[in-house]
């Protein structure tokens, strides 16, 4: 399984944060950049992956309620695809 811890410090604004995804998840070129996108591509992933999210990602003064909004999709594609697993620590 691949885990994919996130990292707040490399997620210092919305387009950091966008940045930082398409590397760590190896996104296609095509992506948006945006938490819709975000969404069509996790629930497309096929190999078994946990991503770790730190508790206080919704606490994050640089992203603010952005950062809520992204667990609240990471949690929607792991209820959707069965290859997603989200740990909140």
């Amino acid at each position: 399984m691949r885990t994919i811890t996130l990292d707040l410090e490399r997620m210092t604004s919305v387009s950091a944060l966008h940045k930082y995804l398409r590397s760590a998840l190896a996104l296609p070129v095509y992506y948006g950049a945006n938490l819709d996108a975000l969404y069509d591509c996790l629930t497309e992933i096929a190999e078994p992956t946990q991503f770790v999210v730190p508790a206080n990602v919704t606490d994050n003064e640089k992203l603010g309620w952005y950062g809520e909004q992204l667990l609240q999709v990471l949690q929607d594609a792991a209820e959707e695809n069965e290859n997603l697993q989200v740990t909140v620590k």
